[in-house]
């Protein structure tokens, strides 16, 4: 009975890289999307994120299981619940990348963020995507120096959202009412992702070490 417990857990394990790998795939695709004004590309990603709502409710369903019939105590009980957050967080960045993808489609065959804060977002882009990278292999390796690089990372897309809105603040701000709305909805998109990456990765810890790191409420 303990090694089908054991191997259960090791499928949880398998399932969350497996919708991480997804993750990151459509953050990336999403990207070069919203850069490019790619529709077909655009669609890829929305049509995928249902196989990643799938594999979230499947994880969660199965995890549900074994907390009713192995009643799971101490690590085997931090990695069950853990598993329950991080794929809701997991999940979460795949909706995001899927409204950044949408953003795309929705403004083709124009580019959503104009010329003069591009460059903020192509580094948005690029961050989140190493953040999504960082937090597939930290799943897979639960190498800590990987949580440390995704806190730097999310800082940096912070210290972008907020010059985001600066810019748009700015008395020199002379774009149109959808296009300043489109702004801060992608900026908020790219800043919203990297602190569900957080999330994961603070859960990682936790597994690890068995100390909880609070973090700010996500939505």
């Amino acid at each position: 009975m303990r090694k089908v417990f054991q191997a259960e857990l090791h499928q949880i394990g398998e399932e969350l890289i497996e919708i991480s790998q997804l993750v990151s795939e459509a953050i990336q695709k999403a990207n070069s999307a919203f850069q490019g004004a790619d529709t077909e590309l655009a669609q890829e990603v929305i049509a995928a994120d249902a196989r990643i709502d799938f594999l979230q409710n499947s994880l969660d369903e199965r995890a549900i299981d074994i907390l009713a019939l192995q009643g799971p105590v101490a690590s085997d009980l931090r990695m069950i619940v853990g598993a329950l957050r991080m794929s809701a967080s997991l999940e979460r960045m795949g909706d995001l990348a899927r409204h950044v993808a949408q953003l795309a489609r929705l403004r083709f065959p124009a580019n959503v963020i104009p010329e003069s804060i591009r460059a903020t977002f192509d580094e948005l882009a690029e961050l989140d995507v190493d953040i999504a990278a960082k937090v597939t292999e930290l799943l897979e390796t639960r190498n800590l120096d990987l949580s440390n690089e995704i806190n730097a990372a999310n800082a940096r897309v912070n210290e972008l959202h907020a010059s985001v809105f600066k810019a748009v603040a700015a008395e020199d701000w002379n774009q149109n009412a959808p296009t300043t709305v489109d702004v801060t909805l992608a900026s908020r998109y790219y800043e919203r992702f990297a602190d569900h990456g957080v999330s994961v990765a603070r859960k990682v810890t936790y597994l690890v070490t068995g100390e909880w790191q609070p973090s700010a409420p996500l939505n």
